[in-house]
């Protein structure tokens, strides 16, 4: 039974580090890129919800 167990352990870890190998890391360039992208759209969603924020705001005021 402990031989199974360890035989299929050491299955899976064998197909981790071949999985693992596998793996493409991104360049220096594509992560700055990616970066900024997701940098710009919180700035830009952070905004853009600012404002429909303080529009409800003053439209609630309005109504009540």
């Amino acid at each position: 039974m402990f031989k199974k167990v360890w035989a299929t352990i050491t299955e899976f870890l064998f197909d981790v580090r071949s999985e693992l190998k596998k793996i493409s890391y991104p360049t220096r360039t594509e992560t700055i890129g990616s970066t900024t992208v997701v940098l710009l759209f919180c700035i830009f969603m952070s905004l853009y919800l600012s404002v429909v924020d303080s529009f409800l705001v003053w439209l609630i005021s309005r109504i009540v």
